[in-house]
């Protein structure tokens, strides 16, 4: 269900701003994408699992947050940020 740690180094590299860049929201909406995705798969096999399922409403809350920050703020990242990642919004 969580990500790997290669992975997650992967994804940071993959949508880090500067070298050392964790925290950027690209960052961070990048990383609960990918716990999303996962999550998703989760629940494909484990249809009852309702606890797990509270966490994934809780990162797509999380992320909702975040993508409407970075909108409000700079929409160019934005818009880039949403095409990258194939998201509907």
């Amino acid at each position: 269900m969580s990500i790997t740690a290669e992975r997650k180094a992967e994804v940071i590299k993959s949508h880090a701003r500067a070298e050392a860049d964790t925290g950027s929201a690209e960052v961070q909406v990048a990383i609960m994408s990918e716990r999303i995705a996962n999550l998703t798969e989760h629940f494909k096999t484990h249809k009852k699992d309702n606890h797990s399922r509270r966490g994934l409403l809780k990162l797509v809350s999380a992320r909702r947050s975040l993508l409407d920050h970075l909108k409000k703020s700079d929409e160019a990242r934005y818009q880039a940020l949403i095409e990258k990642l194939g998201l509907r919004r």
